[in-house]
């Protein structure tokens, strides 16, 4: 037709393509899922999670991540909502729809260049740092970074020393004194009464290097779990037992969730301002520091006002002694206790 005779044309010389996939229109809307079930994912394997409906460890349930999620990520700790087969016999699956806002994330880096965050586990209220007392000796650059990771993903830390019955935890736990971070000792020989109490009703992370015995206290913890335990190697190293983060229901209320045994904790995603906040009693005196002030002190930041805030009595020398060994751990992570 030539453009002279368009004028002549209508809405009803329009001829449309019909759908070679049917008539229905596609549409953005996504379903509302009103009727979705609560659940805390407890193990992730294989494209597979595993959660508990209501957080009850006697309703689990195997889901697979829908579509409309796309490549959001589902940890350990997740609170979720489910819908399809939540019945949770032998080969259902159902679909996990939505994931709410966590409260706490525990992160880490494969070393400090890796730009690639690893969340560990997610919703935790407490992080369970373990480190043996001897064989393997205890690292304090390793401890120093778990408590920065935990104080920058909102858990509240605990030291808990294991192999009291092969040295004293005294001088190591003077070393915390200031910065408030309730200790736990186990030994060997003995029921751990007081790390159960500090786990009940809650959702607590339980890290630390391979070999401290981290899977012996979640074996004595939850007798059925068979976590695998090793023993030390010649050279002081703790061989990896525990190949995946599992959330483990306790007998007295509560989830303890057994990581795996790493050597290395990453902290390139975390600043020092991060650190600092920490430290509510020294976090507004930080902000009277020049910019891109790492808080160290001299010779590195020699004007940073920590230490004139510390000369007119506003903090005491241990409780800044403490802030920058944890802010030179992100510099030193392999510094041993000795």
């Amino acid at each position: 037709m030539s453009r002279q005779g368009w004028h002549s044309l209508d809405e009803s010389d329009i001829r449309v393509r019909p759908n070679r996939r049917g008539t229905r229109p596609r549409s953005k809307r996504r379903p509302d899922h009103a009727g979705a079930s609560q659940a805390m994912v407890v193990a992730v394997a294989k494209g597979r999670w595993t959660c508990a409906l209501e957080r009850d460890p006697r309703r689990l349930v195997t889901a697979m991540r829908a579509r409309e999620l796309g490549r959001t990520p589902v940890v350990v700790g997740d609170l979720v909502e489910l819908v399809g087969d939540t019945t949770g016999v032998a080969g259902s699956l159902a679909r996990i729809v939505r994931v709410a806002e966590r409260t706490s994330v525990l992160r880490r880096t494969a070393d400090d260049t890796d730009p690639y965050e690893r969340v560990v586990v997610a919703n935790a209220g407490k992080l369970i740092i373990v480190s043996a007392l001897a064989d393997p000796p205890p690292r304090t650059g390793f401890i120093d970074r778990c408590l920065v990771a935990a104080f920058a993903g909102g858990l509240s830390p605990v030291l808990c020393l294991t192999k009291a019955d092969l040295a004293a935890p005294d001088r190591l736990t003077a070393l915390y004194a200031e910065l408030s971070v309730p200790v736990v000792v186990t030994r060997a020989d003995t029921e751990p009464a007081e790390l159960r109490a500090e786990l009940a009703d809650d959702v607590s992370a339980m890290i630390g290097h391979s070999g401290v015995g981290k899977s012996t206290l979640v074996n004595r913890l939850v007798p059925d779990a068979g976590r695998a335990t090793a023993a030390v190697s010649a050279v002081g190293k703790g061989r990896h037992t525990s190949t995946s983060a599992v959330a483990l229901p306790l007998a007295d209320g509560g989830w303890v969730v057994d990581t795996p045994g790493i050597r290395s904790f990453g902290l390139a995603h975390i600043t020092p301002a991060d650190v600092v906040a920490a430290f509510p009693d020294l976090h507004a005196a930080a902000e009277e520091c020049p910019p891109n002030c790492g808080h160290l002190g001299p010779p590195e930041d020699p004007d940073c006002y920590l230490d004139r805030f510390l000369a007119d009595g506003g903090s005491s020398p241990g409780r800044l002694d403490s802030l920058r060994r944890l802010l030179q751990s992100r510099v030193r992570p392999d510094e041993k206790f000795g």
